[in-house]
């Protein structure tokens, strides 16, 4: 995708020459470590996008920096909580540090990423503000939702679509509203990017739940199963509970299989009775319908919006 690639090497240039201090040594190399370990920085070039539609895509630049730090930040976080050794088969802060350095250099993180956001037109600050802030304080309900699902017998459909929206898709649209914004959208069209960014987000999150169990490890670039193994409770994990009690299969007994392979392979086999596979497919269609149907609602012609559509189409059709 051109507008993806060159926006990537625009954003990757600030990101090269990202001074974000230097001492304290242990509280700002590792801001400067996780910052460099590559990723498609998929948040900030919505940012970056959603400026490009009414202008300069630079002209948001450095709000495109203050999601990528936060973004950053809460993997630092995140990796803590998950106890993860790994981060883009690099080690994660807190082992290649330890956990107080990962606290408070995320910590620094978050207050530099609130520097670079307010860097915008007096008239715009509490519009972007209250976005930036509310997005940062719903992340943080999709985690703690999370980690709540790990202790529950039973996850609604529902609260599971909210919490994949609250920890992933309002990041998304809130780097888009605000690039938007920034770039001279009114009030209305940032509203409606906002929501297109927000449920192609919400397909990303269910297909990255089906790629897990059905993709290709070549491509899908992580163990395939890994969810399954972890008894996670994804999108096709609830609705096949859901669906095997109906029927009667005993899902318990599937639920409690050893963490191998044959485990994988049960699932896998299991899914496709259940015809879960087809239903996670039919999900994330419609919400990548629902996200095209969003940007219908801008006030921009389809040759503006055209790069927009394009890369909704190159995420919904990803393998990896």
């Amino acid at each position: 995708m051109k507008d993806l690639a060159a926006l990537q090497a625009l954003f990757q240039k600030e990101i090269d020459a990202l001074q974000l201090g230097s001492a304290p040594e242990k509280l700002y190399d590792p801001m400067h470590y996780i910052m460099n370990l590559g990723g498609k920085r998929l948040r900030p070039v919505l940012a970056l996008m959603g400026a490009g539609l009414y202008g300069d895509p630079s002209k948001a630049m450095p709000q495109a920096m203050a999601i990528e730090l936060f973004h950053n930040f809460s993997l630092i976080h995140d990796d803590i909580m998950d106890a993860a050794p790994l981060r883009r088969g690099q080690e994660t802060v807190h082992i290649k540090w330890d956990e107080n350095i990962g606290i408070l250099s995320g910590d620094g993180m978050l207050v530099k990423a609130y520097q670079y956001v307010a860097q915008c037109s007096p008239e715009l600050l509490p519009e972007v503000l209250a976005t930036f802030s509310q997005t940062a304080l719903e992340v943080c309900e999709g985690q703690q939702m999370d980690m709540d699902f790990e202790t529950m017998d039973q996850v609604p459909l529902d609260t599971y679509i909210k919490m994949i929206q609250f920890k992933t898709s309002v990041l998304l649209g809130c780097a888009m509203k605000i690039g938007a914004l920034v770039g001279g959208a009114t009030k209305q069209d940032a509203e409606a990017l906002y929501e297109f960014a927000l449920l192609l987000g919400t397909s990303f999150q269910i297909k990255d739940d089906y790629l897990d169990v059905y993709g290709d490890p070549e491509k899908f670039g992580k163990q395939v199963g890994g969810d399954i193994l972890s008894n996670k409770k994804t999108l096709l994990w609830i609705e096949a509970e859901q669906r095997a009690a109906l029927q009667r299969i005993d899902f318990s007994e599937y639920a409690a299989m050893p963490a191998n392979e044959d485990k994988v392979e049960s699932f896998q086999e299991l899914y496709k009775i259940l015809d879960v596979d087809a239903f996670a497919k039919s999900e994330i269609d419609r919400y990548y319908q629902l996200s095209l149907e969003a940007l219908d609602k801008v006030s921009l012609d389809a040759q503006t919006l055209a790069p927009l559509k394009e890369f909704a189409q190159w995420l919904h059709g990803r393998e990896s």
